[in-house]
């Protein structure tokens, strides 16, 4: 098969490794990709969100499958764009339809979905900037922390949770009134403060039958012991210590399954990734949010440990057969540990050489923010490199992650130094 893979971050690596792997595979296309994925496939320089150009590009190429990695195309409605254009209509794509895709491109939709489901999650209202006196309200009558949610997507900083109320509401002018995060904000939910520890869960559906994959623990604030701001993500870890049989088979029971009975009652058409964001709140899950594709750090460890053929997997998917498959996951600890700018979340410099790109044994470096400038390794984004390493344990598997995020060398590097340590 002729694979195009869609994005350009650590998740697309990740896939594309993983499924290069595959007998099955003929050939990858990353549509940007990154100075990683070059080594893997071809890095082809289209806009991603221009339709027509990935047709013409799917056409040019005789791409046989389309795996969508970031949220935009899919909430954009790429999906159904292929699947309803008469001269594709032979070409797999890997992904939920644009109706599915608003469980994550609007935090109100998915809420109101949960409700409707009777699917655990926090109480939350919804507010404009015409109600915002209403939202002010609404957060006097809260007890600390304020959770603020951007109803759109904000590239995973849109979500601020605040110990102080009269912060609460500034944050809430901020978003509503002055459009801090753009159209994204127009609507705002303030949400109940679940306290308990958070937990990745991922499912692979066609909407009617479902795979589970494996479970991990990300790490989002920018620094250490989780403070400062909310980032796309600064490390994980896989599998998750507290995440046992037990709990794993409420996630199922009470999460996982009324999902895919809600998505076949609202006849969504969903083939794709689905990202459970979850709260253990005392042995409890509860939902945080969904994500309609992998989470970014969390690719870097839950695809390493699944043994399956990932393209085999995916098709069965596409095909309906996902009932024929069940997945194998790598007896091992995975980790990884983002390598980021100096300055990311805020402002931070592009275009410094990266140096001593070595792997270790049992590791493996993803790249997300690079680009390959005549042959050397340069940062482009706030999120340059993922660390993964492999171990019997925890301590193992981060040791090799620390290994070599040391060892890389540029100007500006920057990374958290707790990754893990809560769970050992």
């Amino acid at each position: 098969m002729i694979i195009l893979i869609l994005g350009s971050g650590g998740r697309e690596h990740a896939l594309s490794w993983k499924i290069s792997k595959s007998s099955l595979c003929n050939k990858i296309y990353i549509a940007p990709g990154n100075g990683g994925t070059d080594k893997i496939g071809t890095n082809i320089d289209i806009d991603i969100n221009n339709f027509h150009e990935v047709k013409s590009f799917i056409l040019d190429k005789k791409i046989d499958l389309v795996i969508v990695g970031p949220e935009d195309p899919l909430v954009n409605g790429i999906v159904d764009f292929i699947n309803n254009d008469k001269d594709l209509n032979e070409i797999k794509i890997f992904g939920p339809s644009k109706k599915g895709a608003q469980l994550e491109g609007s935090k109100n939709f998915s809420k109101d979905f949960m409700f409707r489901n009777n699917i655990p999650c926090g109480a939350s209202k919804t507010f404009s900037q015409e109600t915002f006196d209403n939202g002010v309200d609404f957060i006097k009558s809260l007890s600390a922390p304020y959770v603020l949610k951007a109803d759109g997507l904000a590239a995973g900083k849109g979500v601020l949770i605040i110990d102080n109320k009269d912060e609460a509401i500034k944050e809430l002018h901020s978003m509503l009134i002055d459009k801090k995060f753009g159209d994204a904000s127009k609507n705002v939910l303030i949400e109940e403060f679940l306290d308990g520890i958070e937990l990745s869960v991922f499912v692979i559906t066609d909407g009617k039958n479902y795979v589970m994959l494996p479970e991990a623990k990300d790490y989002k604030r920018i620094g250490e012991k989780d403070s400062g701001p909310n980032t796309g993500g600064m490390g994980a870890i896989s599998p998750v210590s507290f995440a046992n049989e037990t709990f794993l088979k409420k996630v199922e029971e009470k999460i996982i399954k009324k999902t895919i009975e809600g998505i076949q009652a609202d006849e969504i058409e969903y083939k794709g990734f689905l990202f459970i964001g979850l709260m253990n709140v005392r042995g409890e899950p509860y939902v945080i949010e969904y994500n309609v594709r992998m989470g970014d750090p969390e690719t870097q460890v839950v695809i390493p440990r699944i043994e399956n053929d990932l393209l085999e997997v995916i098709i069965k998917c596409i095909d309906g057969e996902l009932n024929k498959i069940k997945i194998k996951s790598l007896n091992k600890f995975v980790s990884t540990v983002i390598l980021a700018s100096n300055g990311y979340p805020n402002s931070y410099k592009k275009g410094d050489k990266i140096n001593n790109l070595e792997e270790i044994d049992e590791s493996i470096i993803f790249h997300a923010g690079t680009k390959n400038n005549k042959g050397n390794i340069e940062s482009n984004g706030g999120r340059v490199l993922a660390a993964t390493g492999f171990g019997g344990t925890i301590e193992d598997a981060l040791s090799k992650s620390y290994t070599i995020a040391n060892n890389i060398s540029w100007k500006n590097k920057y990374f958290r130094r707790d990754i893990g340590k809560d769970l050992i």
